[in-house]
């Protein structure tokens, strides 16, 4: 194992300092300035050329004499130098710039440093050792009656060793051998050293039976009958022990403990030189390592840490691609080989994660939410955990969410998970759709839900699509309150926990969730619709206290449009087949840097990348909840708000109030304010006469808010010459007053027909 060791680097540079000082003294050279000047006036293009000795040079076009140290150092274009300067004169960073950027290991370890981690270590540690001492405790009377019937062998065994010992058993070969070989002065050496063995062992022998006899009998005849009954039980035991048999223990083992080989440097080689990376390969058949550690291996958690560089050109990246054949060096599953990137670190620096158990069969430590408490949606909230069994925390505030898989992956249960955290929170609104139609969601929106639906048919599209208007109008009404709220009560201009306790203002939190978003965004006759509005929810909501979050076994661009996945902040996403599908869910280039949802086994179900808190990539093990541990949790979550009173909508039983659409005509109206007279108007201007026509409807709306709500009906917005109030021309985004006349003519003509 190599570590590179710097301590004496300090040391070893001022040593080459001085003797580069000592050279410089030793000699001088004249140079002839006239000849330096007109070597100046020659042309600066030069050419790399090689020495004999194998060094590089730079010289002149026209190949000028031997290296000039004077031009070297002036800076001379012309002038013929290494292309590698020598180590003294390019030191690189001092010692103490290098201390500067040194990278501190801390000094009490990562699960020290967290009391929730602490305390599950703890717990594990004594629910460990109290299983084993009930296990036994158990089966004490068993281990007893075992020991009891094995006594007497036991006693057998101790009288014939006993009487072995006596007789000097043990040097009875070495007295045969002198016999063999017909020495005698050894055998009559060896007999007298074996007479006076047992006379003396003998006596002993003697002294100690009458010692335990007379002890014996003076606890018969003395003692009290515990005393009696203890003494006799220990020798009981003690003989029991001496006649077990070595096939056949007396006690068995409590708890099994996985038996994982320590992780080495030779195994870790061993295990990069079977992947068939050429650069490794070529290091280590040269007889190098092909690996750098830059840290010893060390335990991290339930497993094992290796950290190093990678050969020159090879990335974490090409190792990732070959995980199973990793796996297969190192002789583990596969669940138990993670290699990861630093992100802060080149992308040859590789962190290689081997832990004890298959992630997806190591023991999990109990959800914190699975019996008891209530959350804070604004607050971070344990979901699941990563490799090294550390809780990984989510805050549903202030994101929209994306979550992407192929089937059976966990996607649906994952989305549930954080239904059911956000609805511990009484405080929080939530709208479920369940677009697959098997019901997974339903223990969530029957318990809880303002507005639910299960399934694909036209009357739960035109539930979803009136209640989703009704939300984007509950997104511009919130956009006028936290707007005209005082700078010291709302600082941010966004929703936090305290303002969304003032139920007079309406500001809690609303959280929308689709299973299978891809059926209502591919929709032939609202899909547009649905598409708009997700997307002014995506980018405008989180702010407003507005949460979005889309699930899809089909991450491509019609199922999860771009500017629904772009403006995603937080992403999930459990196994998918191809990089396309990784980088919709994960962002653009995540394939590229590594972060590959591909990787994932068909056994790895719920484990998956998240993208969020302010993070990079890692990978979790979401918390299983089943069908019928979810409607415990529900039901928990109902009580909390109907001791609140914040039951509302669907969970009650009420339906919305109308499954229409808005009762404004928005293309009328435009009619009304744009007159025939002004064929191309600014769309800011739309919008503020809009706004002065029905304040209680289109006030607050902008340039943006008028492009998306024409979208639906096929218009786009466009460049538009106009004037600003100084008379100045400029081109903004505006509105064709003939379009809107030519939605309407088409819109009731076909009324009229049907």
């Amino acid at each position: 194992m190599k570590h590179p060791d710097d301590d004496n680097e300090l040391f070893n540079r001022l040593e080459a300092e001085m003797n580069a000082d000592s050279g410089s003294d030793s000699g001088g050279e004249v140079v002839d300035l006239d000849k330096a000047r007109s070597a100046r006036s020659e042309s600066p293009d030069s050419n790399p050329t090689k020495s004999g000795d194998g060094t590089i040079y730079v010289t002149d076009s026209q190949g000028s004499g031997d290296f000039d140290p004077f031009r070297a150092e002036s800076g001379d274009p012309t002038a013929r130098v290494m292309v590698d300067q020598s180590a003294v004169k390019a030191t690189g960073p001092g010692y103490l710039g290098r201390l500067l950027a040194a990278q501190r290991r801390p000094v009490v370890p990562v699960w020290l440093q967290s009391v929730a981690e602490l305390k599950t270590a703890t717990g594990w540690v004594a629910r460990h050792y109290a299983h084993s001492v009930g296990y036994h405790a158990l089966r004490s009377p068993v281990y007893a009656a075992r020991l009891t019937l094995q006594a007497p062998s036991g006693a057998a065994k101790f009288v014939g060793g006993t009487l072995r010992w006596v007789a000097d058993r043990e040097g009875e070969p070495v007295r045969l051998a002198a016999v063999r070989r017909e020495d005698a002065a050894d055998y009559l050496k060896l007999s007298r050293q074996r007479d006076g063995r047992v006379r003396l062992r003998t006596l002993v022998a003697v002294l100690a039976m009458f010692i335990g006899l007379g002890s014996a009998l003076a606890i018969y005849v003395l003692a009290p009958a515990w005393l009696q009954a203890l003494s006799v039980g220990a020798v009981t035991l003690a003989l029991g022990v001496a006649g077990r048999k070595a096939d056949a223990p007396v006690i068995h083992r409590a708890v099994e403990l996985p038996k994982a080989v320590k992780l080495t440097s030779d195994i870790v080689l061993r295990a990069l030189g079977s992947l068939g990376i050429p650069a490794i390969n070529q290091a280590q058949g040269k007889g190098r390592d092909g690996f750098e550690f830059t840290a010893p291996i060390t335990r991290d958690g339930p497993g094992w840490r290796a950290e190093g560089n990678l050969p020159y050109g090879v990335t974490v990246t090409d190792v990732i691609e070959r995980r199973d054949r990793l796996a297969s060096g190192l002789r583990r599953p596969l669940g138990c080989v993670w290699p990861e990137a630093v992100p802060d670190e080149h992308t040859g620096h590789l962190v290689l994660w081997v832990g004890d158990q298959d992630m997806n069969k190591a023991k999990k430590p109990a959800w914190p939410l699975a019996k008891t408490g209530t959350v804070d949606l604004f607050k971070p909230v344990a979901y699941g955990t990563d490799q090294r069994g550390r809780w990984v925390e989510v805050t549903l505030m202030y994101i929209a969410g994306v979550i992407g898989a192929i089937p059976r992956m966990g996607k649906t249960f994952l989305l549930r998970l954080l239904l059911l955290i956000a609805a511990l929170d009484p405080r929080a609104e939530l709208h479920t759709y369940d677009m697959k139609g098997t019901g997974d969601l339903d223990p969530v929106g029957t318990a809880v839900s303002h507005r639910h639906a299960a399934g694909d048919d036209d009357e739960n599209i035109a539930y979803a699509l009136a209640d989703w208007r009704a939300v984007r109008e509950e997104l511009r009404r919130r956009v006028k309150v936290i707007r005209s709220l005082p700078r010291d009560i709302c600082p941010e201009n966004k929703v936090t926990s305290a303002l969304a306790d003032k139920r007079s203002l309406g500001l809690h939190p609303v959280v929308i969730a689709v299973d299978e978003c891809q059926v209502l965004f591919e929709h032939s006759e609202h899909g547009k619709e649905f598409e708009e509005i997700a997307t002014d929810l995506v980018k405008r909501g989180p702010a407003t206290g507005i949460v979005f979050l889309a699930a899809t076994q089909r991450p491509d661009a019609k199922s999860l449009p771009t500017g629904i996945s772009a403006n995603a902040s937080a992403r999930w996403c459990l196994k998918v087949m191809g990089q396309t599908e990784n980088d919709m869910v994960l962002g653009t280039s995540a394939y590229k840097r590594g972060i590959r949802a591909t990787m994932f086994s068909w056994g790895d179900k719920g484990i998956h990348y998240f993208i969020g808190e302010g993070s990079d990539a890692r990978i979790v093990a979401s918390v299983y909840v089943d069908g019928p541990g979810a409607d415990i949790i529900a039901a928990r979550a109902r009580k909390v708000r109907e001791k609140a009173g914040l039951l509302s909508g669907y969970a009650l039983g009420e339906a919305p109030e109308a499954v229409t659409g808005p009762a404004y005509d928005l293309l009328a109206d435009i009619l009304a304010v744009v007159p025939a007279e002004e064929p191309k108007v600014w769309s800011e201007s739309v919008a503020g006469r809009l706004g002065e026509l029905r304040p209680d409807v289109y006030g607050g709306w902008d340039a943006e808010g008028l492009a998306a709500a024409l979208k639906p009906y096929g218009i786009a917005t466009g460049q538009v010459w106009g004037k600003t109030e100084s008379g100045k021309g400029a081109n903004r985004r505006g509105i064709e007053r003939a379009r809107i006349t030519s939605a309407v003519a088409e819109r009731d003509g076909n009324r009229d027909a049907g």
